[in-house]
């Protein structure tokens, strides 16, 4: 008895006391979440109760996971990019237009714009918020092109003296000025566009 007693502490001793971890609960507090900014509730509007009633939980139960309603709402907005795509290591331009395309693909989808568009009008008001989205969903991004156009460089397949901010600027900015402002110019082959562009002025000659 003593020994089944012993064993349950330990089994139980890396989950923190009194925080018991639902994946079930915290999926429905997470969509209630985004169905609310989506259907137009800005972040100052959103509430806690309001969250917890849509997601049939009690409040209670939100704040076992999360402290504050910006940290919810950033790791809300976080489930809207997926996973980052395996890139193969082979080419610098394949690994490239793998990346942005996964980037293009995101922005296209109308849920995300929406809810993007909705979150960014409140980033002034909420830094706390946009600083947590931009460390969970923005820089692993970033840190993916990054480090393939870094290891171009170190491999010779791009110029010694690329600017690897810059370049990591160029690309992405490219393709966020086409999926935000870009008038519907979303072709199958943007990425790709884009990619060769930026490689014919940073490629070795």
């Amino acid at each position: 008895m003593t020994h089944g007693t012993a064993g349950q502490a330990t089994a139980g001793a890396g989950r923190p006391a009194g925080r018991p971890r639902s994946e079930k609960a915290e999926k429905a507090i997470i969509e209630a979440t985004l169905d609310l900014i989506a259907e137009g509730m800005g972040v100052a509007e959103l509430s806690i109760e309001a969250i917890a009633s849509r997601a049939g939980v009690g409040k209670t139960t939100i704040y076992r996971r999360w402290s504050n309603k910006e940290d919810l709402v950033a790791d809300s907005l976080a489930t809207l990019k997926a996973p980052l795509p395996a890139v193969g290591g082979v080419s610098v331009r394949d690994d490239l237009i793998t990346l942005l395309a996964a980037m293009q693909n995101e922005a296209g989808q109308e849920r995300t714009r929406c809810l993007m568009n909705i979150a960014m009008s409140d980033a002034d008001r909420y830094p706390r918020l946009m600083g947590r989205f931009v460390k969970v969903a923005v820089e692993p991004r970033r840190k993916a092109v990054r480090d393939v156009v870094q290891r171009g460089v170190d491999n010779g397949e791009l110029r010694p003296d690329t600017d690897v901010e810059v370049a990591l600027a160029t690309l992405s900015g490219a393709m966020l000025w086409y999926t935000k402002w870009g008038n519907g110019e979303l072709t199958d082959d943007l990425a790709e566009r884009i990619v060769d562009q930026v490689l014919s002025g940073i490629a070795p000659l």
